[in-house]
């Protein structure tokens, strides 16, 4: 099609000017996201001048790359995911209360002065795609693999939508008990563990990265895993997890990951100033 983007969010070289507004994806490793064609769907559709692009940073490296991006008189914001969320916090300008409440970031908009300013929209956008899924979470049970950005996100997401109990499963017990911690303070009528089995649940949730490379352990035991209950993954590649495909096979309804980042990629895209 004659234009700077395809019907498949794709941008076509021609496309691309000294008007085009820039904006990045932040990750190690950078080969699984999905974001810069969702978002450039959702930029053809709006008819934006922009470019979503994926941008590999080591956790060495990412506060200098941040104090570039400052620079940037065109560059309009980026996603951070993993493993860099938590750090985020601390590279930021300024954050808003989710940001701050949660402990990560996970989009930044640059402000014409290069101020940057973080926020969190995973839990929001998990919440929306269970929901999309016809699953309500209001007084579920749910179990949580996670103590990281994303699963904190998760969690108080899943406090604020009513889950009626969390159990956060870690492998540092110190970082699951503080996340117990500050969900307890922030939901005092939410009963929260930060130990004790998942067979009891009925909403398993992985907010780790554990299933990306193939000798990744497990976030669950997939052998305690049993039809009736719903196992969702934030992992967006593979598309089906040993988690998602151990759960097919035991009778489980599942959630991959990339509906998280679908409901969650307009919110990014209006923080960032694009739409």
């Amino acid at each position: 099609m004659e234009g700077r983007v395809a019907m498949d969010g794709a941008i076509t070289a021609a496309g691309i000017t000294g008007r085009t507004r820039v904006y990045g994806i932040v990750a190690d490793p950078i080969y699984h996201v999905k974001a810069p064609e969702v978002m450039g769907a959702l930029f053809a559709r709006h008819g934006v001048d922009g470019i979503l692009v994926p941008l590999h940073v080591t956790a060495d490296g990412l506060a200098g790359v941040i104090e570039g991006l400052q620079h940037l008189r065109n560059f309009g914001g980026f996603i951070a995911t993993v493993p860099h969320k938590t750090a985020m916090t601390g590279l930021c300008d300024a954050l808003t209360r989710e940001a701050e409440q949660i402990g990560a970031v996970n989009c930044v908009r640059r402000e014409a002065d290069g101020r940057m300013v973080g926020t969190m929209l995973d839990g929001i956008g998990f919440v929306e795609a269970l929901r999309a899924s016809g699953v309500e979470p209001r007084g579920r049970s749910a179990a949580l693999a996670g103590a990281g950005g994303a699963a904190s996100a998760i969690a108080f997401a899943l406090a604020e939508a009513g889950v009626a109990r969390l159990t956060i499963l870690n492998r540092t017990a110190d970082r699951a008990q503080a996340l117990a911690e500050r969900l307890r303070a922030a939901y005092p009528t939410l009963a929260v563990a930060a130990e004790g089995g998942q067979a009891d649940h009925d909403l398993l949730v992985n907010g780790t990265s554990l299933g990306m490379r193939p000798q990744d352990a497990t976030p669950f035991d997939l052998t305690a895993l049993h039809a009736g209950q719903f196992v969702a993954e934030a992992i967006m590649a593979p598309e089906t997890t040993p988690l998602l495909a151990a759960a097919q096979a035991a009778g489980c309804r599942i959630q991959k990951g990339l509906p998280m980042l679908e409901r969650q990629i307009a919110l990014m895209a209006r923080h960032m100033g694009a739409l």
